[in-house]
C-alpha cells in the first residue's frame, strides 16, 4: 500500500497537529492518562454476541470486496478510536462556553479545536461542526436564511439533485417551493444559461448549487454572479466533493457561496455527520439554527472525531490522497466506457462516476444486483433526460473514495472496470476475483475487532 494514501500516516500526522495553538481563554489540556482503556470488543462478545457478530460479519464484508457506493469510506483507526470513546457519555447541549449541562470544560475545547481546524482547513470565517448530518446542516442553511414558503432554486431530483433540494417526501419539499434547474442534453452540463432564466424569471430567495451524482465541477463564481443578479443568497451542498476540496483537488465554493454546506464522511474520510462553513455575519443565524432550532446536544464523540478528520485532511498525504482518488475516477470511467457503458458528460472531473447500463439491456437494479452478486458495491441513480419513472432507471453511480483509501490506483481501477463489465454481462467468477483484489488491499492492514 503507497504510504502516501494510508491511514497510517495520516493518523501520524493528525496526532501532530492536535498541539496546534488555542486561544488565550481556553485552558491547557490535561495530560492523557496512559492507563485509560481502549474501546473493548471483548465486552460486546460477552454481554451481546448477537451484536458482535454482526459487527463482525459487516467488517468483514468491507474487506472481501471492492466497494464502490460513492457516498462510503474507510476512517482512520484514529478517527474510530474517538467514536467509540467516553466522549460519547458526555451532554454537551449549546456551544462552547455556554452549555445548558455542567461538566462541559473538556468537551468545549474539543469543539472549539474541531472548528478552528475546519475553518483553517477550508478557509472560512465560521465553522459550525454539530450537525448530525448533511441533511441537518442544509436543514440549518434554510432556517438560517429562509421562510416557510420561500421559493428556491435548486438542482431538479432527476438531474442530480438531493432530497433536501425540493423532495416532496422531505421537509424541503413541504417547506419551500423549489423549482428544478437542469443539464444540457447535448453535454451533460449544468445549464447555466437556464439557472439564469430561472432565477430571472422567479426571484428566488436562495439558490443552491450541488449535486449527488453530477460528476463535473459547479462554476461557483457564475452560481455567485447569477445570485447577485436576482437578489438571492447562494448555498452550496458540497457533501460529495468535501474532501476534494480539502485536498486541493476540487474546487472551494467558500469564497462565493453564503453559506457551505457538507459530510465530514465520504472524500473527507471522517466520521458520518455534517458541517456548515459560513462568513462571520451569518455566524449567529447559521449557530441558532442548528441550536436550538433544529437539534439538541452535540455528538461529542462525533465531533471529536470531526476534528480527528480535519487535521488528518489538512496534511500533505491527504492533498496525494484527493488528486488520487481523482486520477482513479477518471481512469474507472475510461475502463467502463470501453466495457459497453455510457458514461455521462464523458468522464468526470470527481469522484464520482456515473453510468448508463441500458445499452447491455440491464435497468439499474438489476444491473446493480449482478455487481453484488460479485462483490462489487455500487449504487443506483437517476439519468438527466432518461423516461421518468414508472421507467426503471438504468443509471449506475460509483465513486473510488474507498478503494483509494485502501491504496489502489490506476491499474487497480483498470481490472474492477474489467469486473465491472463481467458481472454486468453476468459472468461467472466474479466474486472469486473481487475478493482476490480486496485482499491485496486490505481497507485496516493488521486491525480488527478484538478483546484488547
Amino acid at each position: 500500500m503507497p504510504v502516501t494514501t494510508s491511514h497510517r500516516t495520516e493518523s501520524a500526522a493528525a496526532a501532530a497537529a492536535a498541539d496546534t495553538a488555542r486561544p488565550d481563554d481556553v485552558p491547557e489540556r490535561p495530560p492523557a492518562d496512559p492507563g485509560a482503556p481502549p474501546a473493548d470488543f471483548g465486552a460486546l462478545r460477552r454481554q451481546d454476541p448477537e451484536i458482535a457478530d454482526l459487527v463482525l460479519a459487516e467488517t468483514a464484508r468491507q474487506a472481501a470486496g471492492i466497494q464502490l457506493v460513492a457516498a462510503e469510506n474507510f476512517t482512520s483507526p484514529a478517527v474510530l478510536a474517538v467514536l467509540g470513546s467516553p466522549l460519547a457519555n458526555k451532554y454537551a447541549e449549546g456551544y462552547p462556553g455556554a452549555r445548558h449541562h455542567g461538566g462541559c470544560e473538556l468537551v468545549d475545547m474539543t469543539e472549539r479545536l474541531a472548528a478552528e481546524r475546519a475553518a483553517a482547513l477550508f478557509g472560512a470565517e465560521h465553522a459550525n461542526v454539530q450537525p448530525h448530518s448533511g441533511s441537518a446542516a442544509v436543514l440549518a442553511a434554510y432556517a438560517a436564511l429562509l421562510r416557510p414558503g420561500d421559493t428556491v432554486l435548486a438542482m431538479a431530483l432527476p438531474q442530480g439533485g438531493h432530497l433536501t433540494h425540493g423532495s416532496r417526501a422531505n421537509f424541503s419539499g413541504r417547506w419551500f417551493d423549489f423549482i428544478g434547474y437542469g443539464t444540457d442534453p447535448a453535454t451533460g452540463l449544468i445549464d447555466y444559461a437556464q439557472v439564469r432564466d430561472l432565477a430571472r424569471a422567479h426571484r428566488p430567495k436562495a439558490i443552491v448549487c450541488g449535486s449527488i451524482s453530477h460528476p463535473r465541477h459547479p462554476d461557483y463564481a457564475a452560481f455567485r454572479e447569477i445570485a447577485d443578479e436576482t437578489g438571492a443568497c447562494l448555498i452550496a451542498d458540497a457533501a460529495h466533493p468535501m474532501g476534494l476540496i480539502a485536498g486541493g483537488a476540487a474546487p472551494s465554493p467558500v469564497p462565493y457561496a453564503d453559506v457551505v454546506c457538507a459530510t465530514t464522511h465520504k472524500v473527507l474520510r471522517g466520521p458520518r455527520g455534517g458541517l456548515l462553513l459560513c462568513g462571520a455575519g451569518l455566524a449567529e443565524r447559521i449557530d441558532r439554527a442548528v441550536f436550538p432550532f433544529s437539534q439538541g446536544g452535540a455528538q461529542m464523540h462525533t465531533v471529536a472525531a470531526k476534528a480527528v478528520a480535519f487535521g488528518e485532511a489538512a496534511t500533505d498525504a491527504f492533498r496525494s490522497y484527493a488528486h488520487q482518488v481523482v486520477a482513479n475516477a477518471r481512469v474507472l470511467a475510461g475502463g467502463l466506457a470501453r466495457q459497453g457503458l455510457e458514461v455521462t458528460t464523458g468522464g468526470t472531473d470527481t469522484h464520482l462516476v456515473t453510468a448508463d447500463v441500458a445499452g447491455l439491456r440491464l435497468d439499474g437494479r438489476t444491473a446493480r444486483g449482478r455487481c453484488a452478486a460479485a462483490g462489487l458495491v455500487l449504487d443506483t441513480c437517476a439519468l438527466p433526460h432518461r423516461p421518468p419513472p414508472p421507467a426503471p432507471t438504468t443509471g449506475i453511480r460509483l465513486g473510488t473514495a474507498a478503494v483509494t483509501t485502501q491504496g489502489m490506483r490506476e491499474p487497480e481501477m483498470e481490472r474492477i472496470a474489467e469486473l465491472l463489465g463481467a458481472a454486468l454481462r453476468g459472468r461467472p467468477g466474479g466474486r472469486e476475483a473481487a475478493a482476490e483484489l480486496a485482499g491485496a488491499f486490505p481497507p485496516y492492514p493488521g486491525v480488527g475487532p478484538s478483546g484488547q
